[in-house]
C-alpha cells in the first residue's frame, strides 16, 4: 500500500512541475499500479532512504534479523529478539526477548574511545570465541592469546582481527585475555570501511552489564544465536530506540536524512527530483499507454 501512496505523491509532483501537460485533456481514471511499477517505486525508495533493510522497512534479501531495542538513547539496558522469515515471508520470533546491555554511554553515533553502541542496521561478520565452535554456520575462529582486534587508528589493519605476539597498539584487545565476555562473540559490521575514528571492536558477545560499545547477552542465549545464524540468510542486527520488530504492521517510511531528521530544502528537492525524472514512465505504465 505504501507503494501506491508513493505513486500518488509522484503524480502530485507531476501536476506541480508540469500543469500544462497534465491538464491538456480529460483522461480516464488511472488504473492501479502494476507490479512492475510498484517494484520500480520500491527500488527508488531503497535507493535514497537510509536504513532500508531495517525491520521497519523492506528487508531485501535478509531473512534473519536480530533486533536490539532500548527505551531511550542514553539507556544501557534493553532487549534482544531474533526473528526469521518463514516460508510465507512473514517474520517470526525465534529467540528471546532476552535482556541486552549496550554501551555505558547508550547508543548513537560510533566513535573511538567513547563507550557508545552504534545505532542502525548492520551486517554480522566474523564469529569467534575462547571456546570451541558451538555449531554456528558463520565463519568461526577459536582464539588464543596470540589473537588481537586492532584498535590502533594508525595501523593498516585497524578494526580487523590479527594474529601476532604483540599488541598492535593503542586500545587493541587481546581476544583471549578479555575473559569470558569473549567465550562467544560475533562482529557487528558497523564500520565496513574500517575508517579510523568511527570505532572498532564492536561485537555481540557474552555479558550482563553495560559495555564499551558492544551488545552483551547471557551465555546461553549467545550460543543459541550462534547456532541459529546462517550467512546464506544474510543476517543483520538492528539497534535502536523502541525499535519496531519485523512483526509490527508496516508503516509508511518518512523522508529522513542519516540522522533521522526530516529532509528539507535542497535535500528534499533532490529526493523529489528523482521521482520527477521517472514520472512519465510511471504514469505511462500505470495507464497502460
Amino acid at each position: 500500500m505504501w507503494q501506491l501512496g508513493l505513486l500518488g505523491m509522484a503524480v502530485v509532483v507531476a501536476l506541480v512541475v508540469a500543469p500544462g501537460t497534465a491538464n491538456a485533456a480529460p483522461t480516464a481514471p488511472s488504473a492501479p499500479a502494476t507490479p512492475d511499477v510498484q517494484t520500480m517505486i520500491e527500488n527508488l525508495l531503497k535507493s535514497f532512504l537510509p536504513g532500508a533493510g531495517s525491520p521497519t522497512t523492506p528487508a531485501g534479501d535478509t531473512s534473519q534479523m536480530i533486533v536490539v531495542s532500548v527505551p531511550e538513547a542514553s539507556a544501557t539496558k534493553g532487549t534482544l529478539t531474533a526473528f526469521e522469515k518463514n516460508a510465507n515471508g512473514q517474520w517470526e520470533p525465534v529467540i528471546g526477548p532476552v535482556d541486552a546491555y549496550v554501551g555505558d554511554k547508550g547508543i548513537g553515533a560510533p566513535e573511538d574511545n567513547v563507550h557508545r553502541t552504534p545505532e542502525g542496521t548492520f551486517a554480522l561478520g566474523q564469529a569467534f570465541g575462547r571456546q570451541d565452535n558451538p555449531g554456528t554456520k558463520m565463519p568461526y575462529k577459536k582464539v588464543d592469546d596470540q589473537d588481537w582486534w586492532d584498535a590502533n587508528m594508525k595501523s593498516p589493519t585497524y578494526n580487523r582481527m590479527v594474529r601476532q605476539s604483540q599488541s598492535p597498539g593503542a586500545d587493541s584487545e587481546n581476544l583471549y585475555d578479555m575473559g569470558p565476555a569473549y567465550d562467544y562473540a560475533v562482529q557487528i559490521v558497523h564500520n565496513p570501511t574500517n575508517t579510523p575514528g568511527k570505532a572498532s571492536a564492536i561485537f555481540l558477545h557474552v555479558g550482563s552489564e553495560p559495555t564499551w560499545g558492544c551488545v552483551a547477552i547471557d551465555k546461553e542465549s549467545m550460543v543459541k544465536i550462534l547456532k541459529w545464524l546462517d550467512p546464506a540468510k544474510n543476517p543483520k542486527i538492528a539497534i535502536g530506540v523502541n525499535e519496531k520488530t519485523p512483526t509490527d504492521p508496516a508503516t509508511a517510511p518518512s523522508l529522513n536524512d542519516q540522522s533521522g531528521s526530516p529532509l528539507t530544502g535542497d535535500a528534499l528537492t533532490g529526493v523529489l527530483s528523482q521521482f520527477t525524472s521517472v514520472i512519465p514512465q510511471l504514469l505511462g505504465s500505470a495507464t497502460g499507454s
